[in-house]
């Protein structure tokens, strides 16, 4: 199943997408939260949602909603860094046995076909293609053998990045968290679409049509199972938190020279059966 949020009139919907259309979830059960963390926080079960979808008999045109970020209401945005042995070489960073965890805020996330913002202090506002996981159950100390159980679904994410601010200090927070930077979206895609881990898929970003990452997430160094399990040595995980997986060699920094986005520029990002993220880059505006 896949779902997705869409903005209305009275603010945000649930929506699940059949085919090339969409089933308004709120409209059908207005008791419904109105956003897929509160949802799952509540004890829903995505089942419910594909029952009450696949008996509707009103659809809306894909084509004619404006997305919004799949889990508007997450609990805490989690990110790895250095996950793919390429990108680790190419930033001349030493192998970890331990992932670098960084967190991300809500304002700095942006939905499908939003634009991302280059801010007017920095031009070197880089891409990079990463798969996210949704949780879907309150898990502390998991295990490797229930870990993937408490997962709801899997995303796509540009974890645009500021790399003269993430270079400032031995902390990343402050370049990866300018407004409206990382893309998230456009659909939340549930497990058992997908391989186990969501591992063996292929990901890759393209500014303005043309390759610039591409690798598999069999690649990952620490994959989906270790990371919940590690995580949740020192973080409850709760329902709607969202972990962003970590990017693969080929980013802009890294190129000879280097490539960064810039006003009018599309990138997309694009994982094998999770679905394709595209945004526009724009120039902050600049307030007289």
């Amino acid at each position: 199943m896949r779902l997705m949020t869409f903005a209305t009139k009275t603010g945000p919907h649930l929506g699940a997408v059949i085919g090339q259309e969409v089933v308004d979830l709120n409209a059908i059960d207005p008791k419904l939260p109105h956003g897929l963390g509160a949802y799952l926080r509540s004890g829903g079960q995505l089942a419910d949602l594909h029952r009450l979808a696949v008996t509707a008999k009103q659809r809306i045109a894909l084509s004619s909603v404006k997305f919004d970020l799949p889990v508007t209401d997450p609990g805490k945005i989690l990110c790895l860094g250095l996950n793919y042995l390429e990108h680790v070489k190419e930033g001349s960073n030493q192998v970890v046995d331990y992932p670098t965890v960084f967190m991300r805020g809500l304002s700095s996330l942006t939905a499908h076909q939003q634009p991302i913002i280059r801010p007017q202090i920095s031009d070197k506002l880089d891409f990079e293609a990463e798969l996210v996981l949704v949780m879907g159950q309150r898990m502390r100390h998991a295990t490797k053998e229930n870990a993937l159980a408490a997962v709801a679904g899997y995303s796509c994410f540009n974890d645009g990045t500021l790399r003269d601010y993430q270079r400032r200090t031995t902390q990343w927070t402050i370049g990866k968290n300018f407004d409206r930077t990382g893309g998230f979206g456009p659909f939340l895609v549930t497990p058992d679409e997908l391989p186990l881990g969501a591992s063996g898929l292929k990901i890759q970003s393209r500014l303005n049509g043309h390759v610039m990452q591409s690798d598999n997430t069999k690649n990952m160094m620490i994959p989906v199972v270790e990371t919940i399990v590690t995580i949740t040595q020192a973080i409850t995980l709760e329902p709607g938190d969202v972990i962003v997986m970590g990017t693969p060699s080929g980013v802009g920094y890294a190129r000879k020279p280097p490539v960064f986005m810039k006003h009018g520029d599309i990138c997309e990002i694009e994982i094998e059966g999770v679905g394709l993220l595209s945004n526009p880059i724009q120039d902050e505006p600049v307030k007289s």
